[in-house]
């Protein structure tokens, strides 16, 4: 289980940080994605934050298993966050945020399982 876990986490851990990057270079896709859900363009910085952190957390979760259950739970929790802001928008361009959840959920199931 701990290497599937590996795999799972590095995966998300290069999504997270390739979507925290494009945030917050202000990547004309992910504005217009955001502005089309009402997200403020002062929100960026944090949510861009956030997926940094979710990235970190995965990794240091090889080492320290609650931190990685932690982080998996706090991505899980942001991309259902944003499946929900999409519904709320009436948005139904939610796929990518739906897999990503799934991803996350794999993420907890497997380092809870380790």
């Amino acid at each position: 289980m701990f290497i599937a876990y590996a795999v799972v986490a590095g995966l998300l851990t290069l999504t997270l940080a390739a979507s925290a990057t494009f945030t917050l270079q202000r990547n004309p896709a992910i504005i217009e994605s955001m502005g089309k859900v009402g997200v403020p363009d002062s929100w960026l910085p944090r949510l861009a934050t956030l997926k940094a952190a979710g990235a970190i957390g995965l990794v240091a979760g090889l080492w320290l298993p609650p931190l990685g259950i932690a982080a998996a739970i706090g991505v899980t929790l942001y991309f259902l966050g944003a499946i929900l802001t999409h519904l709320r928008a009436k948005d139904y361009n939610f796929a990518p945020a739906a897999v990503l959840t799934l991803v996350a959920v794999a993420a907890l199931v497997l380092r809870a399982a380790a």
